[in-house]
């Protein structure tokens, strides 16, 4: 920016900015009790208890969190929240350590063009620079030459208010999360199979089923708190893994199908043959509540136990006791997470256990369902409420009802909403390869070291006109790529909802003032509208409830309707409520039923209300094992006190104590013998894209000719292929091939 270049008329007033960023002790105003923000604060008394909800997991636990003198001192697990019981894993135990690091964002940062340095300015200059340079872009480029990448990590009322700032606002129509990496296929399945992305569970089903089966989870490790709902279940379930490793939860199952790598789709199909053969399907809930399944039985076939063990190297008697073990259940529940939604067809290895559910009747009553579990906090806010690929509650862009509906209960002209959605995550990647995307804002998420085939992304950023980074710490790894960083406040520092696993949304409150100059997301991007010049069409957006009162209005007569709901309070004095949650549901109570689960009825979120059978034949790996790249590698959750790429658990000298320091390679015995190498031998791990180095850790719990490396640590996506479901787009990042060896020296 030039000497000459002057701060646009539309600037935001000194007012707003000493409102935010001030450090006014009347900011932070706590009532006693479980409620901390009222309408009408109340002052704290000088040590008080408040409840909200941990910000890490989409497990949703709630945590008590202890104050002294109006501000947070520790953290506890809450005994009446529904989710968690009074348990907490070590993240949340240690929730308020990342907000307390010397190395927090405190003032925007601006990269001098001389000197390539990072130099703090103030928030009047940083907007200006924002403003000015993307508008520069679009000018030059287009409207649609810049794009953002957002989380799954900030309150359902910051990323409604985001994804309506750029598309509405700003002019801008691609932008996408970061829930793309974790729930795309989930959402994806859910939606064709189902009419609308609906998770139909409660976690009081992990009690009440009589046989779990676990696909591609881990929830020892990834979701222990939801792993201690299993261990309450009393009636002695049977519970059977697929996954190629032994997984902790493997080692507690009562079945452990070590399936070879991406062979779970024919596997699952196989299983489901095999419970038609044996007269194991639900023809009445079939014939009454589902469509397409004579197709579906029909294409099974082909899929014999013999081709079912064959591609997927389990035994025909671990094969014929899984099936059985599903056949004679009368509460079965299917469960999945990354294992299946990152993989090349993961799309339909999704609807393949929604198909199995189906057929067996397993929906709608306790103990049942094919249930996704959620990774990030409020990925599910994100897939309801971010406006990127559809319109808020489920709306489509490219539907002219919808989106006059969305103008009308908006107030928003109807010339401003796109008729057509944005381009994923990795096809914005693509657009700023081709040079049609060339200004980006990153928002609470670490893409140069998370993104798949990660070096390729750190190519890309040298392609972009202007790269704007907003988060809690300026020294992430896009950060430092950054030509502005934007300080934001984190969890704890912000008042807000998330929406977790089971549908429950859940309060958030400021507890600890942010640091320095950081600001709530919220407010930033309320502070960018002024700027912009498009603040008029968000004065109804004055605070974060206030915001939640419009998500209620565009929810009405929507799946995921939560009119109902009577404000934050109503959310804190009930420990979160689940949607749907329609006005008539809250009609003369306070104190709804903390537990629900969907499709009671039968009928689905489809134009006639049936489900539908969908299913594909399976495809072979992109990337298959050869004499060169001999290894198959498989990527994952380490440790339960490890979170996506350590940005926050790495700031806790409790959480890093509990997790090695440096990445590790876990390989299988014989091939350890092979190489001629036993734990803490550097280890060269080389696929096509990169080389890296690890410690090994010999272990049975990977087969051989696998090895696993922990997804936290940044060199892994070094690693990783560019491979993406065609349904969903989310990347492949369980499975490529790869070369192992000694590490020279």
């Amino acid at each position: 920016m030039t000497e000459q270049t002057k701060v646009p008329a539309s600037a935001p007033s000194d007012s707003l900015l000493r409102r935010w960023t001030g450090p006014q002790t009347s900011d932070l105003v706590l009532s006693p009790g479980r409620f901390g923000l009222g309408r009408v604060p109340l002052r704290l008394e000088p040590d008080a208890t408040t409840g909200m909800v941990c910000g890490f997991c989409a497990t949703g636990c709630g945590l008590q969190v202890h104050l002294r003198d109006g501000e947070a001192l520790n953290l506890s697990g809450d005994p009446d929240y529904p989710v968690n019981l009074g348990m907490a894993c070590p993240k949340g135990w240690e929730a308020l350590a990342p907000l307390r690091s010397p190395d927090r964002a405190v003032t925007p940062l601006l990269r001098n063009p001389a000197t390539g340095q990072m130099e703090p300015v103030s928030w009047v200059r940083a907007l200006d620079e924002f403003t000015v340079r993307m508008k520069t872009v679009q000018a030059a480029h287009g409207p649609h030459s810049i794009a953002f990448l957002s989380t799954g990590q900030i309150c359902t009322e910051e990323m409604a208010l985001l994804g309506m700032l750029f598309k509405f606002g700003m002019g801008g129509l691609h932008g996408d999360s970061n829930t793309r990496q974790c729930m795309a296929t989930a959402h994806v399945a859910y939606k064709q199979s189902l009419g609308f992305d609906a998770p139909p569970y409660t976690y009081a089903d992990f009690e009440q089923s009589d046989v779990l089966v676990f696909v591609g989870a881990n929830p020892c490790i990834a979701h222990p708190i939801l792993w201690q709902r299993v261990l309450r279940n009393p009636h002695r379930p049977e519970i059977l893994v697929l996954d190629p490793r032994r997984t902790e939860t493997a080692m507690n199952a009562t079945q452990h199908l070590a399936l070879r790598p991406k062979s779970d789709l024919t596997l699952l199909y196989g299983i489901a043959a095999a419970l038609v053969a044996r007269g194991a399907v639900d023809r009445d809930f079939v014939e009454a509540y589902t469509t397409g399944f004579d197709g579906f039985e029909a294409f099974l076939g082909a899929f014999t136990p013999e081709r079912a063990c064959s591609e997927s190297g389990i035994t025909r008697e671990a094969f014929d006791r899984a099936v059985d073990t599903i056949a004679r259940g009368r509460r079965v529940s299917f469960w999945w997470t990354m294992g299946v939604n990152q993989g090349h067809e993961s799309t339909r290895t999704a609807q393949a256990l929604i198909d199995l559910a189906l057929m067996t009747g397993s929906f709608g009553r306790p103990g049942t369902g094919a249930n996704s579990i959620t990774g990030q906090c409020n990925a599910m806010g994100s897939r309801l409420y971010s406006n990127v690929t559809s319109l808020p509650a489920g709306r489509d862009f490219r539907n002219a009802e919808h989106r006059a509906e969305v103008s009308r209960l908006l107030g928003i002209p109807g010339d401003r909403i796109p008729d057509e959605p944005s381009l994923a995550y990795d096809q914005i990647l693509e657009g700023i390869e081709k040079g049609d995307i060339r200004g980006l804002w990153v928002i609470a998420t670490n893409t140069a070291h998370s993104w798949i085939e990660q070096d390729r992304f750190r190519r890309l950023v040298g392609k972009l006109d202007f790269l704007v980074v907003q988060d809690l710490y300026a020294s992430t790894d896009t950060a430092r790529l950054a030509h502005l960083v934007l300080p934001a406040a984190g969890w704890g520092e912000k008042d807000g909802t998330l929406i977790n696993s089971e549908r429950r949304i859940g309060l958030v409150k400021r507890v600890l003032r942010a640091p320095g100059e950081a600001l709530a997301d919220f407010h930033i991007f309320r502070l960018v509208a002024e700027a912009w010049g498009c603040g008029g069409l968000f004065r109804e957006w004055t605070d974060p409830e206030a915001a939640f009162g419009i998500l209620q209005r565009l929810s009405r007569g929507t799946p995921c309707d939560i009119a109902g709901i009577r404000g934050y309070r109503h959310l804190d004095e009930c420990g979160g409520i689940q949607w749907p949650f329609p006005e008539t549901a809250a009609a003369g109570t306070s104190d709804p039923v903390r537990e629900r689960r969907l499709f009671e009825d039968g009928r689905f979120f489809t134009p006639d209300g049936r489900a539908r059978f969908l299913y594909e034949e399976p495809r072979g790996v992109p990337e298959p094992a050869d004499a060169e790249y001999p290894f198959i590698l498989l990527t994952g959750r380490g440790t339960s006190a490890q979170w996506h790429t350590n940005t926050r658990t790495e700031k806790s000298a409790v959480l890093r104590s509990l997790y090695p320091a440096e990445v590790y390679c876990e390989i299988h015995p014989d091939d350890a013998a092979r190489l001629r190498v036993e734990t803490g031998t550097r280890l060269r791990i080389r696929s096509r894209r990169a080389s890296i180095e690890a410690q090994a850790f010999v272990t049975p719990t990977v087969q051989p000719g696998q090895v696993f490396l922990p997804m936290h640590y940044v060199e892994v996506n070094r690693l990783t292929r560019s491979t993406f479901d065609p349904h969903s787009r989310q990347p492949s990042y369980k499975h490529c091939a790869v070369h192992v060896g000694r590490a020279a020296g």
